[in-house]
Order: C-alpha cells, then sequence, then structure tokens
C-alpha cells in the first residue's frame, strides 16, 4: 500500500493532527487496531493507531502520556484521541529499533516478569478513568448472554469447530474468576513477546497501550505469565515457566500472593489461552495454543481449584 492508497481520512487528519500529510508508509498492521506507520511531508515520522471507539482509548491514551512523561520506554502520544466517524484515533511517536526476543524457558521468563513487574508499579500511580469495558481476551466478567464476550465477527462462524475441552476449560477458570472478589488495578492485558523491544538485557520500548485493562493484580500477571512468549499467533508458555514468571513477579513487587490471589492468577492464564484457542480454531489460526492448552489443562485446573 502506497500513501495514495491510504484510507480517505487519514491524509487530512495527519494535516489537520500533525501539520503534515503522508508522503509515504512506513509500515502497516491490523489486528484490534489499525496501525500506519507513516512518513509526513517534512521527514517527519509518526505512527497513527486507529480502532473501533468503545470508549477505551481516551483513558489508554492518557495513560500511556503519563508514563512517557516520566521516561518509561514507551511511545510518546502526539496528539489526544480524535473520533473519526465509528474510530477512536491517536498518533505517537515512531520508535524503531530493539529486537523481539524468542523463547518460553524459565529464565526468559523470569526476565519478562521483572518488566512486568515494572510496568504494575508504573501503572499504579497512574489516574485515569478505568479503560472499560476490558479488552476481550481478559474480559471473564462480561455480562453477554453466551459464555463468551459478544463479538459478532467471532460469534457469526460455526461454533463447532471450537474443541469441547476449550469450552469447558473456559467455563471452570471463569467460574473460580467470578468468585475471586479483589479489587481492581490498571494492568498491561496484552503482555507477548511481539509488544516488547529488547536492546541486550534491556527492554527499550513496550508496545500496545490500547490493551489495558481493569482487572484484579493477580489476574492480570496470570494472564502474563501465560502469554508472555507469544511472537507471533497466541500460543501458552509451559507451566514451569509460567510458575518462574509468578514467583519472580512477587520477588520485584515484593510482596507474596495469597493462597487465593495464586489460583486467580492460574485461572486467568487459562481463560486467556482458551479464548484464544477459541478464536484460533474459528478463524483457521495456529492450533499450537490450543494443543498446549489440552496439554497443560488438568494441572492448571489444580492449580486454580477450578
Amino acid at each position: 500500500m502506497g500513501s495514495d492508497e491510504l484510507p480517505d481520512w487519514l491524509p487530512v487528519w495527519c494535516r489537520d493532527q500533525l501539520g503534515g500529510e503522508p508522503a509515504g508508509v512506513l509500515f502497516l498492521s491490523q489486528q484490534v487496531s489499525m496501525v500506519f506507520g507513516l512518513r509526513l511531508a517534512g521527514g517527519r515520522d509518526v505512527v497513527v493507531k486507529a480502532r473501533a471507539d468503545d470508549g477505551r482509548a481516551a483513558s489508554c491514551v492518557a495513560a500511556q502520556a503519563q508514563l512517557a512523561e516520566r521516561g518509561f520506554p514507551c511511545a510518546r502520544p502526539l496528539t489526544p484521541v480524535v473520533g473519526v466517524g465509528a474510530l477512536a484515533v491517536h498518533a505517537e511517536e515512531f520508535r524503531p529499533g530493539g529486537e523481539v526476543l524468542h523463547g518460553d524457558s524459565p529464565e526468559m521468563a523470569v526476565r519478562c516478569a521483572a518488566v512486568f513487574a515494572r510496568v504494575t508499579a508504573e501503572l499504579a500511580d497512574v489516574a485515569i478513568v478505568p479503560p472499560l469495558p476490558n479488552p476481550p481476551w481478559v474480559r471473564w466478567d462480561h455480562t453477554d448472554s453466551g459464555k463468551w464476550p459478544a463479538i459478532d465477527s467471532l460469534d457469526r462462524r460455526d461454533q463447532s469447530v471450537v474443541p469441547e475441552h476449550v469450552v469447558q476449560t473456559a467455563r471452570r477458570a471463569r467460574g473460580r474468576l467470578l468468585a475471586a472478589g479483589l479489587p481492581c488495578v490498571l494492568g498491561h492485558a496484552d503482555f507477548e513477546a511481539q509488544n516488547l523491544r529488547w536492546q541486550g538485557r534491556q527492554v527499550s520500548t513496550v508496545h500496545d497501550w490500547d490493551s489495558l485493562a481493569w482487572q484484579p493484580e493477580a489476574a492480570l500477571v496470570g494472564a502474563a505469565s501465560g502469554s508472555f512468549a507469544s511472537a507471533g499467533p497466541p500460543t501458552l508458555a509451559p507451566i514451569a515457566s509460567s510458575e518462574a514468571f509468578l514467583v519472580a513477579y512477587q520477588t520485584e513487587r515484593g510482596r507474596l500472593f495469597t493462597a487465593a490471589e495464586l489460583e486467580i492468577a492460574w485461572a486467568a492464564g487459562l481463560w486467556m489461552a482458551a479464548y484464544n484457542a477459541r478464536e484460533m480454531a474459528l478463524c483457521g489460526g495456529s492450533p499450537a495454543g490450543g494443543d498446549a492448552l489440552r496439554a497443560q489443562a488438568a494441572e492448571r485446573l489444580r492449580r486454580a481449584n477450578a
């Protein structure tokens, strides 16, 4: 796609909000959000993000801005969130460089857990309206009529392709999560290898602040302990690595989880993995996460007391 093939609204938006129209395209990505890496007329490089306006974006961008102002390694927002039809759009600085680290070993888990602990600590001092509704992969507290949060693009597909073990694992994990009774905190709910960039032993950029959530701390840590190794299609880390992540996180934060919090952590990792496995099954994606879920479900459910 060249700059002449961008959405009709984007050049005008860039001119109005950033002072220049796109002169070139650095990269494009479309998953939950549309992400445009652009070189503006005059040579300035920026990233523009657009997603369906569900009311979350302003809070997420406000949190990201506060962290960037403190020097946290994340992209600095360049604009507030601006509505464009049914879209919520903002721009942020382009932060190239760094590498994605691959691997799901306990050693990698410990390294990633230290970053997640830092993210959580930083977000504890951020004052924003909670970014609700939560991202669907951590929206086990939904009030929709079905087992899963209602998402039309998934719900209209043939549900019979979703393995029954995925559905039952999600049901049991969700039951434990809904009984948690723990206070909610602000946290990063898409903590995956593909959203981190490293320079040597140091993390250089944490991406995807659109995916902030308002859930119990232990649940957010548990979700991250299962997803941290995903560098492409979602997968589920080995149990030993998730355990190493949870231990390292508690050490970094200087607080041990209660027995109930540990159960919630294991339940959250399970629910997120089941959500991802369902989506992959419905969309014809990689079966790796579903295979790992099948192999690990019994032990993870035991640890979750689900």
